[in-house]
């Protein structure tokens, strides 16, 4: 369709839900009301702080979430292109010293390079084409200084309210399409003689919780992301760290073959026999979008309503102080260079009394074997020894910490794993391939021998918050 013929459907299809300027037209659903109480501070509670920030409000509608953010920012921008959602907006919060309103088609709007800390957008892009949200994202970039936060919540893969509609040009794009268009658009900025490439790093991608529970609707997602320099030389070739996990690593076709040799819902050496079940309300983060994808399919085949996941860096994931009894990590620190830093992060979201427990690949003392040496990098490993992944929760202020060499635990459960392995041989290659079940028993004779030499180490690290 053409992009000024789109528009103009667009421009009727809301002219036909904004006649009253109500809050059930906005989200064309008949319990707006209800649905409102509960989400918006759900969605509010994923803000990054909003104190002292210049936040622009793209498709703020009535101002259902502008009265909000005007209590906390230094100011918010807030645009619609409907001039009775935009009267609406202004009637009710232009009280506000720190408020600007402003009736503009997003397609064509511009602002000035660094204007803005955190762009905030509900319901929007999901009513612009692939054409028009491309190019959208990219002036984004633009838009928010270095450092600054994107958040935006679409509905994704079909329709979630229950409005009436003689027509709908809405486009219902998968969660992973706006995933990737995200995180593989840059930008390049001069400053000066100087050109630095920017693009956005997804720091939580997770549905809305409030839609599970009282619709049963999976496809409210949300994202946050920031924008942050980008090295156009990225590991393996790949823009993004994400990207060089579901697309090396953590395939989905690799994570199910990992899954047929350790036992459902277990990726890593041991499975079950190795880790002890959590009977409470779980939340389980991971930056892999093909390991969070099956484990939703995972819980949803159990029944599971109080395990939770999202995509999220853990690095720039954002908790209030004391949210969690226990922080769990399962052979996935391995992945972060400053875990001294993560470390504090954990120690800041247990409440007291709370406890770290967490297994991970660790390192003999250098200097390693050229071929430990190549492995690592391959994998983009960082690895410590166990005495000094113990020195980093110390520092980080946790007390009884316990540091243990788990290795001859690690190679004795890789042998037991090679023999079930054979035993199963025909039914894994009729499942998946030759060539997958080689790449598996070669991958865990490989660590066999990483360890016989001692340069790969088992650690399981057990530590309290006061």
């Amino acid at each position: 369709m053409d992009i000024k013929v789109e528009r103009s459907t667009m421009t009727e299809f809301w002219k036909e839900h904004s006649r009253q300027a109500t809050v059930e037209e906005m989200m064309l659903d008949s319990h707006a009301q209800e649905l409102t109480q509960h989400e918006l501070p759900e969605i509010l509670s994923l803000l990054p702080s909003l104190s002292g920030q210049r936040v622009l409000e793209l498709g703020a509608g009535i101002g259902r979430y502008t009265s909000h953010l005007l209590t906390q920012a230094s100011h918010v921008t807030a645009v619609d292109f409907m001039e009775s959602f935009v009267e609406k907006n202004r009637q009710d919060n232009s009280h506000y010293s720190n408020a600007s309103f402003l009736q503009a088609d997003v397609t064509k709007l511009d602002f000035p390079k660094n204007s803005y800390d955190i762009i905030f957008s509900n319901w929007l892009l999901m009513y612009l084409s692939d054409e028009e949200l491309t190019s959208l994202t990219e002036r984004m970039l633009g838009w928010l200084r270095p450092g600054g936060y994107l958040f935006f919540r679409e509905s994704c893969n079909y329709q979630s309210g229950d409005i009436k509609r003689t027509f709908n040009p809405t486009h219902y794009r998968s969660s992973a399409h706006y995933s990737h268009l995200m995180t593989t658009t840059l930008r390049e900025e001069s400053e000066g003689a100087e050109k630095q490439v920017f693009g956005f790093d997804i720091v939580l991608n997770k549905t809305v919780q409030t839609y599970i529970k009282m619709k049963k609707n999976q496809n409210q997602m949300c994202w946050l992301l920031e924008k942050v320099g980008r090295d156009t030389a990225c590991q393996e070739g790949f823009r993004t760290f994400q990207q060089f996990l579901d697309n090396q690593q953590y395939t989905r076709k690799g994570i199910l073959r990992y899954e047929k040799m350790f036992g459902a819902g277990y990726v890593s050496t041991g499975g079950p026999s190795t880790t002890k079940a959590f009977g409470v309300e779980v939340l389980g983060l991971d930056l892999s979008a093909n390991m969070v994808d099956i484990a939703i399919e995972r819980a949803m085949e159990e029944n599971l309503p109080s395990v939770h996941f999202e995509v999220a860096d853990a690095t720039k994931r954002e908790f209030p102080e004391a949210s969690f009894d226990v922080v769990y990590s399962r052979d996935t620190i391995l992945h972060i260079d400053d875990k001294l830093a993560l470390f504090k992060r954990f120690h800041s979201w247990l409440k007291p009394g709370g406890q770290v427990l967490i297994t991970d690949y660790c390192c003999g003392e250098k200097p390693w074997t050229p071929q430990f040496q190549d492995y690592v990098k391959q994998r983009g490993y960082i690895l410590y020894t166990p005495p000094q992944y113990g020195k980093f929760l110390q520092q980080a202020g946790f007390s009884n910490v316990r540091a243990e060499d788990r290795t001859a635990q690690f190679t004795q459960v890789i042998q037991t794993e090679l023999e079930r392995a054979a035993a199963m041989k025909d039914e894994f290659i009729k499942e998946f391939s030759e060539e997958d079940y080689l790449a598996i028993v070669n991958g865990w004779s490989d660590k066999l021998k990483r360890c016989n030499t001692g340069d790969q180490r088992w650690g399981l690290f057990h530590a309290t918050r006061n």
